[in-house]
């Protein structure tokens, strides 16, 4: 007698049954990937309306004319390599160098303007065009975040010049001197380190200026190393450095838009030609009158309030904290180099910096609690974060006179305001690494892997692990490897993508 066969649930390419949990997550991810899209778009219209072109048309250009960062785009590609094999990285860089070397040859031509990166980009895509193709299920999943990853990277970076040039052409004075009398509160650092820079240029400028326009090249390599595990995990850490920096690149120009700041090299340098007030920095501090709003022209982006480069490097340094320690001295050369160009070029006021600080420990605290849960000393960071910020640039546009006529009591009240706010996240960035550390309880009938082995290659499926589990338990085994009484057999665990 014939019977009818049983159904078998469908399963994902890595042969288990799709998890209830993983639903949420994909309509969360395209929820997330509609709302940047839109973003998006929405800024393009905008940048149109303007007359210039917007973050979408600017780096799909990049397909084919010469690109405005080759490093830039090489490091979206490393960001992308994070999923791949190390074949199929050779491979992706191979032919990223031989489309660049095709380009660069037909550029010579026709004498073309010369650059390379273009190769990057069709790898980063050609990725994309794989997962979409060539993958199912998680697999699928895991090729389109990193090709995400890369492509945020670079698209971060031309949504940051769109917004630079939206506050240029929608604010029409700026509030320079107002900062700049409030950092006579802290002794006007732009123009001590730009006296200091000028007397030893031009090493130190020439060091500095890779220092200060690297530093997406440098998040890029503390990105890498953060997610060295994912090509062998098959799934990307909860938190890590990308996520802060491309949130900070997001919601600091907002910020441009409510306290439009341009910085003393434009304001009272040179740079600013005549729309500057005087030609004062770095030799002769600015007058402590009055201060009244400046009308500039509508090229100089307002991005100083809060410095962002400031933030970004913040955010690199804490970041570094966790690895090797060549990593953590690279992350505290880029952080004291960002700080000294920042002022010694003219670009910010001591200020902004304390500003950009507090702005980035804020938003590293929120996307840190987002991805492993909030907790009580989290809200309060956040909370107390927000506070300091905001009562940073109240006090720079309300009481700027008050502050310089009374250093003495202002000065050190904004390093200890800001000192406060370091001091809060350094405890509880280490309450809540001391409780990812703490042993999770053991599942029945499975034994963990020990912590100081990796596996050597990508996790088996939910069954097997069980099976394995079982296994050893059986056999009653202490050692790392998991022998089940065969030879070579190895403990498998779940994934937890």
């Amino acid at each position: 007698m014939m019977t009818e066969p049983t159904r078998i649930p469908p399963r994902d390419d890595r042969g288990t049954q799709p998890a209830p949990w993983r639903r949420p997550r994909v309509v969360l991810w395209t929820a997330a990937g509609v709302v940047t899209l839109g973003f998006l778009v929405a800024l393009e219209i905008v940048a149109r309306g303007y007359g210039f072109s917007g973050p979408i048309t600017e780096q799909s250009r990049e397909v084919i004319f010469a690109p405005e960062s080759g490093p830039l785009l090489y490091g979206g590609l490393a960001l992308t390599m994070v999923v791949l094999t190390w074949r199929q990285r050779l491979i992706a860089l191979g032919v990223a160098a031989g489309v660049d070397i095709v380009f660069f040859l037909v550029r010579w031509a026709l004498d073309a303007d010369m650059n390379f990166g273009n190769g990057a980009l069709w790898v980063v895509l050609g990725v994309a065009v794989l997962g979409l193709t060539r993958r199912t299920g998680h697999e699928r999943t895991l090729l389109l975040k990193g090709t995400g990853l890369g492509l945020l990277l670079v698209a971060g970076h031309k949504t940051g010049d769109t917004w630079l040039l939206i506050t240029s052409k929608t604010r029409a004075t700026v509030l320079d001197a107002y900062v700049a009398a409030a950092d006579h509160a802290l002794a006007d650092p732009s123009w001590l380190v730009g006296r200091f820079l000028n007397a030893t240029a031009p090493v130190s400028t020439g060091i500095l200026h890779v220092v200060y326009g690297q530093l997406p090249l440098a998040a890029a390599l503390v990105g890498l190393y953060q997610l060295r595990r994912v090509a062998v995990e098959r799934r990307f850490p909860a938190h890590h450095l990308v996520r802060t920096f491309l949130m900070i690149g997001l919601l600091g120009p907002a910020i441009y838009m409510i306290f439009p700041v341009v910085g003393p090299v434009f304001a009272y340098g040179t740079d600013g030609g005549a729309w500057a007030t005087a030609n004062l920095w770095p030799d002769t501090l600015p007058p402590v009158t009055d201060p009244r709003p400046i009308p500039f022209d509508g090229i100089t982006p307002r991005n100083c309030m809060p410095s962002l480069h400031t933030a970004w490097a913040v955010t690199l340094f804490v970041h570094s904290r966790d690895g090797s320690r060549a990593m953590r001295w690279a992350g505290t050369f880029w952080l004291v180099g960002t700080l000294t160009a920042t002022l010694g070029f003219g670009y910010h006021y001591g200020a902004d910096l304390l500003a950009g600080v507090v702005f980035a420990l804020t938003i590293e605290t929120a996307m840190r609690c987002s991805a492993h849960g909030w907790d009580r000393a989290g809200v309060r960071l956040v909370a107390l974060g927000t506070t300091v910020f905001g009562a940073l640039l109240a006090s720079y546009r309300w009481l700027p006179t008050e502050m310089a006529a009374r250093p003495w009591l202002f000065g050190p009240l904004l390093l200890l305001v800001t000192g406060a706010v370091i001091y809060a996240y350094v405890r509880t960035a280490r309450a809540a690494r001391e409780r990812v550390r703490e042993p999770k309880p053991e599942v029945p009938g499975q034994r963990p892997a020990p912590e100081a082995e990796e596996p050597a290659e990508p996790a088996e499926t939910t069954d097997a692990a069980g099976a394995a589990g079982a296994a050893t338990a059986g056999t009653g085994t202490t050692t790392g490897t998991g022998t089940t009484g065969e030879s070579g057999a190895t403990d498998a665990k779940p994934e937890l993508v």
